[in-house]
């Protein structure tokens, strides 16, 4: 089976860069991704964390369209319970307007932030990220395909612009939760191995064997990871060193830019560090091309995922950028003008 392989860029700040290049980054990364045949190109939302810069996918896409010529384009997710489903959908027929057939909308329901920030967004309301979670994408779902109920207030809505083609829809999870959403409503499910590396080839199992149809009519597994491509065994450590920097940091409540291996370098880690750098560890492949490529397909069989999305917050741009290129010929991605 032809592997569909995609990225997931969280915008990084790293090091001593700014958020501006962070931006410039990505932007410049979805160009060589579009060149060099990766399928999906997402972006992630996240707020008030000064190691990722992304807090509006929405409108870093449309740049993206107008950058790119062939490769999806889409979000990794939106965080839907901040806002109203139909603004939502508005913004993305508008996106569909300007690069028919090429977006996907991927939608989540963690913070992407602090808590306190969240509670900013949700501009001191009360939501339900369970039920209301549930009940937002099948209203998204519904306006999409033009089938809201009658009974509905939404019923008879129109979405602006008025365009036949609506976005792919994808849940995302790294837990049950995700998962059941999406068997329940029918959609395709977003499993984040690059968050939990424990339990999800038991969640992918169980959202096909819960599937029910409704939004779509078949069950779509994508396994998002994290990979990352060393020259030899000595630089894959320190990338390693830095990226268990970052996630231990994170883990304790640090608010900091991505460590760069001459950072991590010099950092000792405490015990309580240590400890989490252990347990997280699996989340991140690392390696030769050809090691990584290895561990890549050997994760898609176990899920039995149809495609798979891979996340690359390195210490540098450069090894970034290194991971894509040689992947893609790992693949044998077929390069596009």
């Amino acid at each position: 089976m032809t592997l569909s392989l995609s990225i997931l860029d969280q915008s990084p700040v790293i090091g001593s860069a700014t958020p501006a290049e962070a931006i410039r980054r990505t932007i410049e990364l979805a160009k060589l991704a579009d060149r060099l045949g990766y399928h999906r190109y997402w972006l992630a939302e996240h707020h008030a964390l000064n190691g990722l810069a992304d807090a509006s996918p929405e409108i870093l896409l449309a740049r993206l369209g107008a950058e790119t010529k062939h490769i999806r384009l889409g979000t990794g997710g939106i965080m839907l319970p901040y806002y109203a489903p139909f603004k939502i959908a508005e913004q993305f027929k508008m996106l569909e307007a300007m690069y028919p057939g090429r977006m996907d909308l991927g939608l989540g329901r963690a913070p992407g932030g602090h808590p306190r920030t969240a509670r900013v967004l949700f501009d001191g309301r009360q939501i339900d990220t369970d039920e209301g979670f549930a009940n937002q994408l099948a209203e998204l779902s519904a306006m999409f395909r033009g089938v809201v109920p009658e009974s509905h207030p939404l019923h008879g809505q129109m979405l602006s612009p008025n365009v036949p083609t609506s976005p792919e829809m994808w849940v995302l999870g790294s837990s049950t939760g995700g998962a059941s959403f999406a068997a329940s409503l029918g959609m395709p499910f977003a499993f984040a191995h690059f968050i939990n590396a424990y339990s999800g080839a038991d969640v992918a199992h169980a959202y096909r064997s819960h599937f029910k149809p409704w939004h779509g009519d078949k069950p779509r597994v994508a396994l998002a990871m994290l990979a990352i491509v060393a020259d030899d065994e000595s630089e894959a450590k320190a990338i390693e060193k830095a990226v268990l920097m970052r996630w231990a940091l994170t883990a304790l409540g640090a608010n900091r830019t991505v460590p760069t291996i001459e950072e991590a370098a010099a950092y000792e880690f405490s015990a309580k560090e240590q400890q989490i750098a252990a347990h997280d560890r699996p989340r991140l492949t690392i390696g030769s091309a050809s090691v990584v490529a290895a561990h890549i397909r050997e994760l898609q069989a176990r899920f039995a995922a149809d495609e798979v999305i891979l996340v690359a917050v390195a210490p540098s741009y450069d090894i970034r950028i290194r991971t894509f290129e040689r992947l893609a010929a790992e693949f044998d991605l077929k390069p596009r003008e």
